[in-house]
């Protein structure tokens, strides 16, 4: 999408991306978390090579520490999991890492969930290290000679956090004292910034109905062994809740986003799960309308990079 930047002193109070400026703070989300994987030594690597006639530079191996199957360690993983959905459902994109945009209006229902959720991990993390031992034993038996007690904290209480705050993303004030060319600088870098967040959400929202039409398409048309495919109540719950989502976060920059995204909730409106199961003429009448709509989704959809998450060995901070 190609926009026109304005300067801030000739923006009208009604621009989308101004209005997106002045309704939303940043909010910024950051884990810290045990690294469960590392590198084996030179000598390890060596032996290693050796096994299968390689050369060690030219290989890498990594040890894993601790099962990550395990189902205390997969309820922290769940946590986690629950308090980076929590943060992407409230916020929109914004082009710095581990940055999003949440309403004002927000923030301190964001802050309260945010806080029982820590709790959450702090409890799913010391049930974790009441079997922290039996893991450290079983890894042993796993690992052989890799084994090395040294790789392995005493506790894992504390390693397992999360934080969030909300950075200010505006130029400074003193700035515009001490040299206003520099703060003028700054403040059309900052709009040009609003300006691309405005076209990361739209392309976000794009791209979450697309995958949400064409998955919900999917089940409804063809046939497994003779029978309708079978798809789950949270394939219609999901576009449910992405409709609430975005009547809550869009800034109604994009008219013809604002029209799909009313057009495929007119096409699933009140109408129940079951329904689409026992009903074939139904079935083949939202599936037909929800195909025109992917279709036309399809077209709005453009490529654009992924910012993966940091990662660090030992004990790392994840920039999300």
């Amino acid at each position: 999408m190609t926009m026109t930047i304005e300067p801030p002193s000739r923006r009208r109070r009604t621009d989308p991306a101004e209005r997106l400026r002045s309704t939303m703070a940043a909010v910024r989300l950051s884990f810290t978390s045990l690294g469960v994987r590392k590198t084996l030594s030179r000598e390890q690597k060596s032996e290693a090579a050796d096994t299968f006639g390689a050369a060690d530079q030219f290989i890498s191996a990594a040890k894993k520490l601790l099962d990550t199957k395990d189902p205390s360690f997969r309820a922290v993983t769940a946590v986690r999991g629950r308090i980076l959905c929590l943060w992407k459902a409230m916020s929109l994109p914004f082009p710095e890492p581990g940055i999003r945009l949440i309403r004002l209006d927000q923030i301190d229902s964001f802050n309260e969930q945010m806080t029982r959720l820590r709790a959450e991990l702090e409890e799913a993390v010391e049930r974790l290290n009441d079997v922290y031992a039996e893991l450290q034993s079983a890894a042993r038996d796993r690992l052989g000679r890799l084994f090395n007690a040294a790789d392995y904290p005493a506790s894992l209480v504390g390693l397992f956090q999360v934080e969030w705050d909300f950075p200010s993303i505006e130029p400074p004030a003193y700035l515009e004292q001490i040299n206003p060319t520099l703060y003028e600088q700054e403040c059309r870098r900052i709009a040009a910034r609003f300006d691309e967040a405005l076209a990361l959400a739209e392309q976000a929202f794009v791209e979450e109905l697309e995958q949400l039409v064409a998955h919900l398409t999917e089940r409804l048309t063809g046939s497994a062994d003779g029978q309708p495919k079978v798809f789950r109540d949270s394939a219609v719950s999901n576009l449910i809740d992405f409709f609430k989502r975005f009547r809550n976060l869009n800034v109604r920059s994009n008219e013809q986003l604002d029209e799909l995204v009313s057009q495929a909730q007119n096409v699933v409106q009140g109408i129940a799960p079951q329904s689409l199961r026992d009903k074939q003429v139904l079935r083949q009448t939202v599936a037909s309308e929800l195909a025109d709509l992917q279709t036309t989704l399809g077209s709005l959809l453009v490529d654009r990079p992924r910012r993966n998450i940091l990662r660090r060995p030992a004990v790392q901070q994840e920039a999300v």
